[in-house]
Protein backbone atom coordinates (compact mmCIF):
# COMPACT_ATOMS: atom_id res chain seq x y z
CA UNK A 1 0.00 0.00 0.00
CA UNK A 2 1.43 3.32 -1.01
CA UNK A 3 1.63 6.37 1.29
CA UNK A 4 -0.99 8.24 -0.72
CA UNK A 5 -3.45 5.38 -0.40
CA UNK A 6 -2.83 5.15 3.41
CA UNK A 7 -3.40 8.86 3.93
CA UNK A 8 -6.52 8.83 1.78
CA UNK A 9 -7.93 5.88 3.67
CA UNK A 10 -7.32 7.11 7.22
CA UNK A 11 -7.31 10.91 7.09
CA UNK A 12 -9.13 12.08 3.97
CA UNK A 13 -12.91 12.03 3.39
CA UNK A 14 -14.60 12.43 0.06
CA UNK A 15 -16.97 15.35 -0.31
CA UNK A 16 -20.56 14.25 -0.70
CA UNK A 17 -22.49 15.49 -3.61
CA UNK A 18 -24.82 18.34 -2.76
CA UNK A 19 -28.47 17.43 -2.85
CA UNK A 20 -30.53 19.33 -5.28
CA UNK A 21 -33.60 21.05 -3.94
CA UNK A 22 -36.77 19.53 -5.23
CA UNK A 23 -39.08 22.02 -6.79
CA UNK A 24 -42.01 19.68 -6.58
CA UNK A 25 -44.87 20.81 -4.36
CA UNK A 26 -45.80 18.57 -1.56
CA UNK A 27 -49.22 17.15 -1.40
CA UNK A 28 -51.61 18.77 0.94
CA UNK A 29 -52.84 15.56 2.56
CA UNK A 30 -49.38 14.34 3.65
CA UNK A 31 -48.02 15.77 6.86
CA UNK A 32 -45.46 14.60 9.38
CA UNK A 33 -47.62 15.73 12.33
CA UNK A 34 -49.22 18.63 14.15
CA UNK A 35 -46.67 20.83 15.97
CA UNK A 36 -47.79 23.23 18.71
CA UNK A 37 -44.96 25.50 19.74
CA UNK A 38 -44.89 28.47 22.16
CA UNK A 39 -44.21 31.80 20.59
CA UNK A 40 -40.94 33.37 21.57
CA UNK A 41 -41.62 37.06 22.23
CA UNK A 42 -37.95 37.91 22.36
CA UNK A 43 -37.01 36.11 19.20
CA UNK A 44 -34.22 34.07 20.79
CA UNK A 45 -35.46 30.73 19.51
CA UNK A 46 -32.20 30.07 17.69
CA UNK A 47 -30.14 30.39 20.89
CA UNK A 48 -32.36 28.16 23.01
CA UNK A 49 -31.52 24.87 21.31
CA UNK A 50 -29.88 23.51 24.47
CA UNK A 51 -32.98 23.83 26.63
CA UNK A 52 -34.58 20.92 28.40
CA UNK A 53 -37.17 18.74 26.78
CA UNK A 54 -39.98 20.35 28.79
CA UNK A 55 -39.27 23.70 27.20
CA UNK A 56 -39.27 22.26 23.63
CA UNK A 57 -42.22 22.01 21.28
CA UNK A 58 -44.93 19.47 21.92
CA UNK A 59 -45.58 17.06 19.09
CA UNK A 60 -48.94 15.40 18.81
CA UNK A 61 -48.98 12.10 16.87
CA UNK A 62 -51.08 11.77 13.77
CA UNK A 63 -51.59 13.96 10.74
CA UNK A 64 -54.04 16.78 10.29
CA UNK A 65 -56.33 14.71 8.10
CA UNK A 66 -56.76 12.11 10.75
CA UNK A 67 -57.31 14.85 13.36
CA UNK A 68 -60.08 16.31 11.19
CA UNK A 69 -61.70 12.92 10.56
CA UNK A 70 -61.92 12.03 14.31
CA UNK A 71 -65.54 12.25 15.41
CA UNK A 72 -65.01 11.88 19.16
CA UNK A 73 -63.64 14.79 21.24
CA UNK A 74 -60.34 13.74 22.69
CA UNK A 75 -59.70 17.02 24.54
CA UNK A 76 -59.69 16.80 28.35
CA UNK A 77 -60.61 19.69 30.65
CA UNK A 78 -58.08 20.12 33.46
CA UNK A 79 -59.03 21.77 36.77
CA UNK A 80 -62.83 21.46 36.36
CA UNK A 81 -64.79 21.01 39.63
CA UNK A 82 -65.96 17.50 40.40
CA UNK A 83 -69.60 16.82 40.51
CA UNK A 84 -69.36 14.32 43.36
CA UNK A 85 -69.69 15.71 46.93
CA UNK A 86 -67.35 13.05 48.34
CA UNK A 87 -64.66 13.98 45.90
CA UNK A 88 -65.11 17.67 46.77
CA UNK A 89 -64.79 16.95 50.51
CA UNK A 90 -61.71 14.83 49.92
CA UNK A 91 -60.19 17.58 47.81
CA UNK A 92 -60.92 20.13 50.58
CA UNK A 93 -59.27 17.91 53.20
CA UNK A 94 -56.25 17.37 51.00
CA UNK A 95 -56.01 21.11 50.32
CA UNK A 96 -56.17 21.97 54.06
CA UNK A 97 -53.58 19.33 54.89
CA UNK A 98 -51.31 20.64 52.17
CA UNK A 99 -51.75 24.22 53.44
CA UNK A 100 -51.00 23.17 57.00
CA UNK A 101 -47.90 21.23 56.00
CA UNK A 102 -46.68 24.15 53.90
CA UNK A 103 -47.25 26.56 56.81
CA UNK A 104 -45.37 24.25 59.17
CA UNK A 105 -42.51 23.91 56.74
CA UNK A 106 -42.41 27.68 56.32
CA UNK A 107 -42.29 28.16 60.11
CA UNK A 108 -39.49 25.62 60.42
CA UNK A 109 -37.59 27.37 57.65
CA UNK A 110 -38.01 30.75 59.34
CA UNK A 111 -36.90 29.44 62.76
CA UNK A 112 -33.18 29.59 63.54
CA UNK A 113 -31.36 26.36 62.89
CA UNK A 114 -29.40 24.59 65.62
CA UNK A 115 -26.34 22.71 64.47
CA UNK A 116 -25.12 20.17 67.01
CA UNK A 117 -21.90 19.52 65.14
CA UNK A 118 -20.39 22.92 66.02
CA UNK A 119 -18.31 23.64 69.10
CA UNK A 120 -20.31 24.48 72.24
CA UNK A 121 -19.56 26.35 75.42
CA UNK A 122 -19.88 24.92 78.90
CA UNK A 123 -23.46 26.21 79.11
CA UNK A 124 -24.44 24.28 75.97
CA UNK A 125 -24.57 27.27 73.59
CA UNK A 126 -22.68 27.15 70.32
CA UNK A 127 -19.55 29.23 70.09
CA UNK A 128 -18.98 31.88 67.48
CA UNK A 129 -20.85 34.84 66.05
CA UNK A 130 -24.63 34.29 66.21
CA UNK A 131 -27.83 36.29 66.20
CA UNK A 132 -30.00 36.93 69.24
CA UNK A 133 -32.73 34.63 67.94
CA UNK A 134 -30.29 31.75 67.54
CA UNK A 135 -28.94 32.19 71.06
CA UNK A 136 -32.46 32.35 72.53
CA UNK A 137 -33.47 29.23 70.61
CA UNK A 138 -30.41 27.35 71.84
CA UNK A 139 -31.06 28.33 75.46
CA UNK A 140 -34.69 27.23 75.19
CA UNK A 141 -33.64 23.97 73.56
CA UNK A 142 -31.10 23.27 76.33
CA UNK A 143 -33.64 24.04 79.07
CA UNK A 144 -36.26 21.79 77.51
CA UNK A 145 -33.75 18.96 77.16
CA UNK A 146 -32.62 19.34 80.76
CA UNK A 147 -36.21 19.44 82.04
CA UNK A 148 -37.05 16.31 80.07
CA UNK A 149 -33.94 14.54 81.38
CA UNK A 150 -34.88 15.38 84.98
CA UNK A 151 -38.45 14.21 84.42
CA UNK A 152 -37.31 10.89 82.99
CA UNK A 153 -34.43 10.33 85.42
CA UNK A 154 -36.47 10.53 88.64
CA UNK A 155 -35.13 11.29 92.10
CA UNK A 156 -31.61 10.04 91.37
CA UNK A 157 -31.16 12.36 88.41
CA UNK A 158 -32.78 15.42 90.00
CA UNK A 159 -31.17 14.91 93.41
CA UNK A 160 -34.47 15.12 95.27
CA UNK A 161 -34.25 13.68 98.77
CA UNK A 162 -30.46 13.43 98.66
CA UNK A 163 -28.30 14.71 101.50
CA UNK A 164 -26.48 17.96 100.87
CA UNK A 165 -22.72 17.59 100.45
CA UNK A 166 -20.63 20.41 101.90
CA UNK A 167 -17.04 21.10 100.85
CA UNK A 168 -14.28 23.32 102.16
CA UNK A 169 -12.20 25.80 100.16
CA UNK A 170 -9.89 23.04 98.92
CA UNK A 171 -12.79 20.90 97.64
CA UNK A 172 -12.68 18.17 100.29
CA UNK A 173 -15.98 16.79 101.59
CA UNK A 174 -16.93 18.01 105.07
CA UNK A 175 -18.32 15.42 107.48
CA UNK A 176 -21.20 17.22 109.18
CA UNK A 177 -21.49 14.76 112.07
CA UNK A 178 -17.82 15.15 112.89
CA UNK A 179 -18.01 18.91 112.56
CA UNK A 180 -21.02 19.05 114.90
CA UNK A 181 -19.20 16.89 117.44
CA UNK A 182 -16.13 19.13 117.25
CA UNK A 183 -18.24 22.26 117.65
CA UNK A 184 -20.06 20.73 120.64
CA UNK A 185 -16.78 19.73 122.25
CA UNK A 186 -15.32 23.18 121.65
CA UNK A 187 -18.38 24.84 123.22
CA UNK A 188 -18.11 22.58 126.28
CA UNK A 189 -14.41 23.40 126.64
CA UNK A 190 -15.12 27.13 126.41
CA UNK A 191 -17.89 26.84 129.01
CA UNK A 192 -15.60 24.88 131.34
CA UNK A 193 -12.84 27.45 130.85
CA UNK A 194 -15.22 30.34 131.63
CA UNK A 195 -16.43 28.51 134.76
CA UNK A 196 -12.83 27.90 135.86
CA UNK A 197 -11.98 31.59 135.38
CA UNK A 198 -15.03 32.61 137.41
CA UNK A 199 -14.07 30.17 140.12
CA UNK A 200 -10.51 31.48 140.16
CA UNK A 201 -11.79 35.01 140.80
CA UNK A 202 -13.38 33.88 144.05
CA UNK A 203 -11.52 33.76 147.33
CA UNK A 204 -11.19 30.98 149.84
CA UNK A 205 -13.98 32.45 151.97
CA UNK A 206 -16.43 32.51 149.07
CA UNK A 207 -15.63 28.92 148.22
CA UNK A 208 -16.10 27.88 151.85
CA UNK A 209 -19.41 29.74 152.02
CA UNK A 210 -20.58 28.09 148.80
CA UNK A 211 -19.75 24.61 150.09
CA UNK A 212 -21.45 25.40 153.39
CA UNK A 213 -24.51 26.64 151.57
CA UNK A 214 -24.68 23.38 149.63
CA UNK A 215 -24.49 21.40 152.87
CA UNK A 216 -27.29 23.47 154.35
CA UNK A 217 -29.48 22.86 151.32
CA UNK A 218 -28.79 19.14 151.58
CA UNK A 219 -29.76 19.15 155.28
CA UNK A 220 -32.83 21.30 154.61
CA UNK A 221 -34.52 18.25 153.09
CA UNK A 222 -34.97 16.83 156.58
CA UNK A 223 -35.86 20.12 158.39
CA UNK A 224 -39.41 21.30 159.01
CA UNK A 225 -40.83 24.07 156.91
CA UNK A 226 -41.17 26.57 159.80
CA UNK A 227 -38.31 27.40 162.16
CA UNK A 228 -39.30 28.82 165.53
CA UNK A 229 -37.44 30.75 168.25
CA UNK A 230 -36.55 27.59 170.13
CA UNK A 231 -34.54 26.21 167.19
CA UNK A 232 -31.11 25.47 168.65
CA UNK A 233 -29.22 25.46 165.36
CA UNK A 234 -30.65 28.82 164.36
CA UNK A 235 -29.86 30.34 167.77
CA UNK A 236 -26.26 29.07 167.70
CA UNK A 237 -25.78 30.49 164.24
CA UNK A 238 -27.06 33.90 165.29
CA UNK A 239 -24.90 33.92 168.43
CA UNK A 240 -21.74 33.21 166.49
CA UNK A 241 -22.11 36.25 164.25
CA UNK A 242 -19.91 39.24 165.06
CA UNK A 243 -21.52 42.66 164.84
CA UNK A 244 -19.35 45.77 164.95
CA UNK A 245 -22.13 47.87 166.56
CA UNK A 246 -23.05 45.35 169.26
CA UNK A 247 -22.92 47.25 172.63
CA UNK A 248 -22.82 44.02 174.64
CA UNK A 249 -19.92 42.49 172.76
CA UNK A 250 -17.46 43.71 175.40
CA UNK A 251 -19.33 41.92 178.17
CA UNK A 252 -19.00 38.52 176.57
CA UNK A 253 -16.76 36.34 178.68
CA UNK A 254 -16.43 33.55 176.13
CA UNK A 255 -14.38 34.52 173.14
CA UNK A 256 -13.79 32.50 170.05
CA UNK A 257 -10.40 31.21 169.21
CA UNK A 258 -8.60 32.98 166.40
CA UNK A 259 -9.44 30.65 163.52
CA UNK A 260 -10.68 31.69 160.08
CA UNK A 261 -13.15 29.89 157.87
CA UNK A 262 -10.32 28.29 155.95
CA UNK A 263 -8.72 27.02 159.18
CA UNK A 264 -5.87 29.53 159.30
CA UNK A 265 -5.23 31.68 162.43
CA UNK A 266 -6.66 35.22 162.61
CA UNK A 267 -4.85 38.48 163.22
CA UNK A 268 -5.50 39.66 166.78
CA UNK A 269 -3.87 43.13 166.75
CA UNK A 270 -5.38 46.53 165.89
CA UNK A 271 -6.16 47.33 162.23
CA UNK A 272 -7.94 50.02 160.21
CA UNK A 273 -11.52 49.13 159.36
CA UNK A 274 -12.65 48.71 155.74
CA UNK A 275 -15.96 48.65 153.86
CA UNK A 276 -16.10 44.85 153.62
CA UNK A 277 -15.12 43.98 157.20
CA UNK A 278 -12.19 41.85 156.10
CA UNK A 279 -9.46 41.34 158.64
CA UNK A 280 -5.80 41.42 157.65
CA UNK A 281 -3.83 38.19 157.45
CA UNK A 282 -2.25 36.77 160.58
CA UNK A 283 1.22 37.58 159.16
CA UNK A 284 0.50 41.30 158.62
CA UNK A 285 3.26 43.55 159.97
CA UNK A 286 0.88 46.44 160.92
CA UNK A 287 1.91 48.85 158.11
CA UNK A 288 -1.01 50.37 156.13
CA UNK A 289 0.05 50.35 152.48
CA UNK A 290 -3.27 51.63 151.09
CA UNK A 291 -3.92 54.98 149.38
CA UNK A 292 -6.11 56.32 152.22
CA UNK A 293 -9.41 55.79 150.44
CA UNK A 294 -10.93 53.75 153.25
CA UNK A 295 -10.05 56.46 155.78
CA UNK A 296 -11.61 59.18 153.65
CA UNK A 297 -14.68 57.02 153.07
CA UNK A 298 -15.42 56.57 156.75
CA UNK A 299 -14.62 60.26 157.45
CA UNK A 300 -17.17 61.37 154.82
CA UNK A 301 -19.81 59.08 156.31
CA UNK A 302 -19.17 60.43 159.83
CA UNK A 303 -19.25 64.04 158.58
CA UNK A 304 -22.57 63.48 156.84
CA UNK A 305 -24.02 61.92 159.99
CA UNK A 306 -22.78 64.80 162.21
CA UNK A 307 -24.29 67.44 159.90
CA UNK A 308 -27.60 65.61 159.98
CA UNK A 309 -27.57 65.50 163.76
CA UNK A 310 -26.68 69.23 164.02
CA UNK A 311 -29.45 70.16 161.61
CA UNK A 312 -31.94 68.26 163.72
CA UNK A 313 -30.67 69.94 166.92
CA UNK A 314 -30.98 73.43 165.38
CA UNK A 315 -34.51 72.73 164.31
CA UNK A 316 -35.41 71.68 167.82
CA UNK A 317 -33.86 74.90 169.33
CA UNK A 318 -36.02 77.11 167.16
Amino acid sequence: MSLADYLAKNYLTADSKPEKKSKKRKRKGISDGLIIADDDPLGWSSNNAAKEEDDGPVTVGGNSAEFRKAKSNKWQTIGAPSTSTDEAAADAILASAAAESSARALAEDDAPTIDDSEMKNESGIQAGLQSGAQVAAQIKHAKDAERQRFAEGGAEESGKGQETIYRDASGRIINLAMKRAEARKKAEEEAAKAAAELEAQKGDVQRAQLSKRKEELAEAKFLPVARYADDEDLNDELKERDRWNDPAAQFLSKKKQGKSVTGKPLYTGPAMPNRYGIRPGYRWDGVDRGNGFEKEYFAAQNRRKNLKDLDYAWQMDE
